[in-house]
């Protein structure tokens, strides 16, 4: 499985004040959008999410987001080291990922760029 890199995931009360701050940070611009009733802007390695606590606690246990070449060949690797998929592989707007649950307890997305024709 390729590795590409890391996301961190942040979880904001105000959006707005947030994406003002990390866009300030790091001089890119903020990509946006919605999913499951979270605001979600990217910026740079930042991932910052926003919404009803409900959906927030939920996405606090993923500890990481890890982009890779192929969400198919990291369902493999994860499977055959011991991982437990715990959702996906599902496509999203910008390709797909899936949740995985690692031996140690650790929980981890991973997501691709490969959007479904």
């Amino acid at each position: 499985m390729e590795i590409l890199g890391t996301t961190l995931r942040i979880c904001v009360d105000d959006l707005e004040s947030s994406v003002a701050f990390y866009q300030g940070l790091t001089g890119t611009p903020a990509q946006r959008f919605e999913r499951g009733g979270v605001s979600v802007a990217a910026i740079g390695c930042f991932l910052l999410m926003s919404g009803p606590e409900s959906e927030l606690e939920v996405l606090r246990k993923v500890s990481a987001t890890i982009a890779v070449k192929d969400v198919d060949e990291a369902n493999a690797a994860l499977t055959r080291a011991g991982a437990r998929i715990v959702a996906g592989p599902v496509p999203t707007p910008a390709g797909r990922n899936l949740i995985a649950l690692h031996p140690d307890g650790s929980v981890f997305e991973y997501v691709d760029r490969n959007v479904a024709v």
